[in-house]
């Protein structure tokens, strides 16, 4: 369901952009002087896949990071500097969901079962990054652009309370983490509104997880960080 909503959003965007984005004339509607305003604001919709970064205690075989394709929305509000710098804010809401898979050897002289070898790390983060948006001179109906800066998000599924651990099958994470990003996009100049593509890459900062009661737990005994890394495709209109 999701592929398909996102599927049509591209169809409905290309009708307009066939029309408008190769031309050599430049749109002069009002979405001309949307780059002239002090703050604007606009939504945005897109796909997500998120990761895990591990560092060991002990060098035995790496976790397993099953990643999945999730969704995400949120809203922008954007503070013009000059002509080529804008400081945003995008707070939104993302999906998605890890696999973890463990290798036998962590349950060396243990009894364990195929479901403890897998953990399903399920995630809803509010997610709140303030950027700075570094373009080039507006070409016709293009304009390019870098994107970064830093983020925090509220992991609403982290579990950090939850007094049952992996022994009880329950991965937990910290509720806070912080992240830098790092992008790039093109600003898509249409009849209406500005269609803008982007990708960005998000880093955690701090280590996101919660270890077990046991210090040898085979779950979390072996993990000294475990930080969360990302990648966005946004669509965004304004």
């Amino acid at each position: 369901m999701k592929r398909i909503v996102f599927i049509l959003i591209i169809l409905f965007v290309f009708q307009d952009l066939s029309a408008q984005m190769f031309t050599k004339e430049r749109v002069t509607n009002t979405v001309d002087n949307i780059d002239k305003k002090f703050l604007t604001w606009g939504y945005f919709i897109g796909y997500n896949q998120y990761d895990f970064n591990f560092d060991y205690n002990q060098n035995l075989e790496d976790i397993q990071v099953e990643t999945t394709g999730g969704f995400h929305l949120g809203l922008i509000g954007d503070m013009r500097i000059n002509d080529y710098l804008n400081l945003r804010l995008e707070p939104g809401v993302f999906f998605t969901t890890r696999n973890l898979q463990y290798d036998e050897s962590y349950f060396n002289g243990m009894a364990f079962n195929d479901s403890d070898l897998l953990r399903e790390v399920k995630s809803t983060y509010v997610h709140i990054p303030l950027l700075l948006k570094i373009s080039t001179k507006r070409i016709n109906n293009f304009k390019p652009f870098v994107i970064g800066g830093i983020s925090t998000a509220l992991n609403l599924s982290s579990n950090q309370d939850n007094p049952n651990d992996n022994s009880s099958g329950e991965f937990r994470m910290t509720k806070n983490s912080y992240f830098y990003e790092i992008g790039f996009g093109i600003d898509l100049y249409l009849l209406y509104f500005k269609f803008t593509p982007s990708i960005r890459g998000i880093f955690a900062i701090n280590d996101e997880n919660i270890r077990d009661a046991d210090p040898n737990s085979p779950w979390t005994g072996n993990i000294s960080k475990m930080q969360t890394r990302g990648l966005f495709i946004n669509l965004t209109f304004q």
